[in-house]
């Protein structure tokens, strides 16, 4: 009989390998890492990787993978996860791999100017070994070209490296009127009638020119390089969209907008229009990304507002059944933009941030969870001896939770980021659940995985798994949830029926802990709701 120490056993062990803190930790398959990658990666620096290598991760993987789930990737962590750049990397890639592929899912991916642009970018960059369109690529930029309306076209002319006028120039659309014709050449600079331009072009250039002093209805963007008084600032509040009014609220206090007797009201009705909500796609962490950077001349009002908004962004927030425990993962590396580091990125926001809001949301929803931050040491939650409990992170814990909402889900989200900041051990909320012998029904981890201070003998187990094992012989139907916020395709705990890996940083991310913790989802976990997803024929 064959030696069944070195041949039976190995076919159960995964292979450890070294995270990026030199840590140990289980490489992803090249299906889950390319998910990991697609959900969180934004193709900016992080904390322990460049942009480059985000990319040579991705080229690399994609060889590997069949072009239908590349195309099932870039069409879910848009519609799903909203991510941008990523998305449309996959579509690039797709390109050269599946043109029948390519062209189903073109207009799911790119939605808008921007996403035009940055697919024009990334393939003339070369990044894809290839620096021309091609001709299939060409077609598809022309038909939305052609197709986008007014205002889909006067927003794809905002921006640069592309500008819109680089793309008509490598792509030569052919103008489907004379409107069309006109508004092409007034992009590229040449001859045109001011006449035949789309009715909003028409009163941008009279309002530059001063032949109308009625504010245009355009983005924002096209309007903010001229002398406006106050009141044609509110005019821009009125008529702008929901992410456009979010994004500029101190934009508006700095020229006097709320000083206008009722703008305060009438802004703070449009940010909390559900419908405009509904299609602005806003991410929790943006809202609080907004509510952190608030000038003290924004009214209360509107920053209420913002916290009832919230209240609606979360709205995906299940209700968990049984003993619930929520890690967070409040170490050094947590304190890295969520989205990457990037010169003048629109958010800065930490991980360590989205980790305490999505933690904060669901202890409100779910007022018996335990919350656990770590990084190398448990944080307790009462940060002083001599604090009263009202003063005290729990105490403002439970005045958030059962309705006496003294401090809002913001303020205590940003006092349970400011924690920690030492090393990472992920294994050390489990360690004391199991020392104090507490039964668990769910755990969940949200951290960027990178654990190195808990390293083990054994040549089998991290620490966390370690862990992980022996709450189970207590608990033997508990289940773990391990939310990773960032682009790295290694986890703490492999993939198992009672363990699921997820990325992202959207508010999707509850969906598939609701669907996980009910034991309504495949044995592949989060990859079989990729692979699930329909695509156009």
């Amino acid at each position: 009989m064959v030696n069944q120490t070195i041949f039976a056993s190995q076919a159960t062990k995964k292979q450890l390998i070294s995270n990026e803190a030199s840590g140990r930790a289980f490489q992803l398959n090249h299906r889950q890492a390319l998910a990991q990658l697609a959900t969180t990666g934004t193709l900016n620096h992080t904390f322990y990787q460049t942009a480059q290598m985000q990319l040579d991760q991705v080229l690399v993987l994609t060889q590997d993978i069949d072009a239908e789930f590349i195309a099932k990737t870039a069409v879910y962590t848009r519609q799903n996860n909203h991510m941008k750049d990523m998305p449309v990397l996959l579509l690039a890639i797709l390109s050269q791999r599946d043109q029948s592929l390519f062209k189903a899912v073109f207009p799911l991916v790119i939605d808008n100017g921007k996403q035009l642009r940055n697919f024009v970018q990334i393939i003339r960059s070369g990044a894809i070994q290839r620096k021309s369109l091609g001709s299939l690529p060409k077609k598809m930029i022309n038909q939305w070209l052609i197709n986008a309306n007014e205002n889909q076209l006067l927003t794809a002319n905002i921006g640069n490296q592309p500008s819109l006028a680089d793309v008509l120039k490598m792509t030569h659309p052919k103008p489907k009127d004379a409107t069309q014709e006109a508004f092409f050449a007034y992009v590229l600079g040449k001859k045109y009638e001011l006449e035949q331009l789309p009715a909003k072009v028409q009163a941008l250039e009279k309002f530059r020119q001063g032949l109308s002093h009625d504010v245009p209805d355009l983005p924002m963007q096209l309007l903010t390089n001229l002398q406006l008084s106050a009141q044609q600032w509110a005019e821009i509040a009125k008529n702008g969209g929901w992410q456009m009014l979010r994004m500029n609220l101190n934009t508006f206090a700095r020229h006097g907008v709320f000083q206008i007797e009722g703008m305060d009201e009438i802004i703070a009705n449009k940010l909390q229009d559900q419908d405009m909500i509904r299609k602005s796609r806003v991410l929790p962490y943006q809202l609080m990304t907004t509510w952190s950077a608030l000038d003290d001349a924004v009214p209360q009002v509107v920053r209420k507002t913002l916290e009832q908004v919230m209240q609606a962004a979360l709205q995906n927030v299940p209700r968990l059944a049984g003993r619930v425990v929520v890690a967070i993962d409040v170490s050094g590396s947590m304190a890295s933009p969520v989205t990457g580091y990037r010169k003048g990125a629109t958010s800065t926001l930490r991980c360590v941030d989205v980790a305490s809001l999505f933690a904060c949301a669901l202890k409100q929803v779910n007022p018996d969870i335990q919350i656990m931050p770590f990084d190398t040491q448990l944080h307790s939650l009462n940060i002083a001896e001599n604090e009263s409990d009202q003063a005290s992170l729990f105490g403002r814990l439970k005045q958030v939770f059962t309705g006496g909402k003294t401090s809002s889900i913001f303020e205590v989200a940003k006092q349970f980021a400011a924690l920690g900041g030492g090393g990472t051990n992920c294994s050390i909320p489990l360690n004391r659940l199991n020392r104090d012998q507490t039964p668990v029904d769910l755990m969940i981890y949200f951290s960027d995985n990178e654990s190195w201070a808990d390293q083990l003998r054994t040549r089998h187990k991290t620490g966390m798994l370690y862990e992980w094992d022996i709450l189970k012989q207590r608990c033997p139907e508990a289940k773990l949830v391990c939310v990773d916020l960032q682009p790295y395709t290694h986890t703490q705990v492999p993939e198992r029926t009672d363990v699921m890996n997820i990325g992202g940083f959207s508010d999707h991310v509850f969906t598939l802990i609701d669907l996980f913790s009910q034991g309504k989802m495949h044995a592949d976990h989060w990859i079989n709701e990729i692979e699930q997803s329909k695509l156009p024929t």
